[in-house]
């Protein structure tokens, strides 16, 4: 009876061992094994077409190291990067480019890599939570924008023939708007909190940065206001008559601050 115990218990333990060997002999089975460079190629942009953007990282990990050395290598990594973008992975998708850019400094495809880390500091402001929030894009921290600014601007001075320079000069004019408005933002809460001279600061950074922006007409009346609060009348006074000459039918000197309106990007 034990022996037949035994038996039984030895055999689900060697059926188990079985079953545990074979499941790790899939987990860990390459389909690609046996592919060309190029079919893992195909396959990873299939996977991008189909929208299975975290399929087409792994295939094009995978093509990094077998095509090493090679110009498909660098294609590889370019459009990992996207992937990376495209799956929701900003982080991943910006370190990946920028291990491009290092590697290879004298690519041809350099104009698209420094247009790709633009477009993915870009659209990091316009993620989900700012809609729900109902949040401008002028009211959150600028870093993202900063550097999306810098890469564009960086592409449109080295390649201005570049099929992609149009565009990035359209997002350059863009994040422009964005950053005055944010400056004007942060004057206008300091203002209404009564520091004065902190509003005064930050009005400034709009006025002497982003000239030729529309967020400058408010700038000039904080800075017109804060001067008023603080009792500099003579300051105050310039920055009126600066404010009149720039703006002469300038709102904000018969109605005051304007009320909060919905952002343009508000679709409800």
């Amino acid at each position: 009876m034990l022996r037949a115990k035994l038996s039984v218990v030895c055999g689900w333990a060697i059926a188990g061992t079985l079953l545990l060997l074979t499941a790790c002999s899939t987990t860990s089975e390459d389909k690609t094994a046996g592919w060309s460079t190029s079919k893992i190629y195909a396959e990873a942009k299939d996977e991008m077409s189909n929208g299975a953007f975290d399929k087409a990282v792994a295939l094009f990990d995978k093509l990094e190291g077998r095509a090493a050395g090679t110009p498909l290598a660098q294609q590889a990594q370019v459009d990992k990067a996207y992937a990376q973008y495209k799956a929701g992975d900003s982080v991943q998708g910006i370190a990946t480019i920028e291990r491009f850019m290092k590697l290879h400094p004298a690519s041809p495809a350099l104009d698209y890599a420094l247009y790709l880390k633009g477009l993915i500091n870009f659209n990091d402001d316009l993620g989900l939570f700012s809609a729900i929030t109902r949040q401008d894009l002028s009211e959150r921290d600028q870093k993202a924008a900063k550097e999306s600014y810098e890469a564009f601007k960086e592409l449109v001075a080295r390649f201005p023939e570049s099929k992609y320079a149009a565009d990035a000069s359209l997002r350059m004019s863009y994040i422009v708007g964005s950053l005055s408005r944010y400056e004007v933002h942060v004057a206008r809460y300091y203002y209404n909190r009564g520091a004065h001279v902190a509003a005064i600061n930050r009005a400034q950074i709009a006025v002497s940065d982003f000239q030729g922006s529309p967020a400058l007409e408010e700038a000039l009346f904080i800075i017109y206001k804060a001067y008023e609060a603080l009792g500099m009348v003579q300051l105050r006074d310039d920055a009126k008559r600066v404010l009149e000459k720039n703006f002469p039918n300038s709102e904000f000197l018969t109605k005051g601050f304007k009320a909060n309106t919905d952002p343009w990007w508000k679709v409800w």
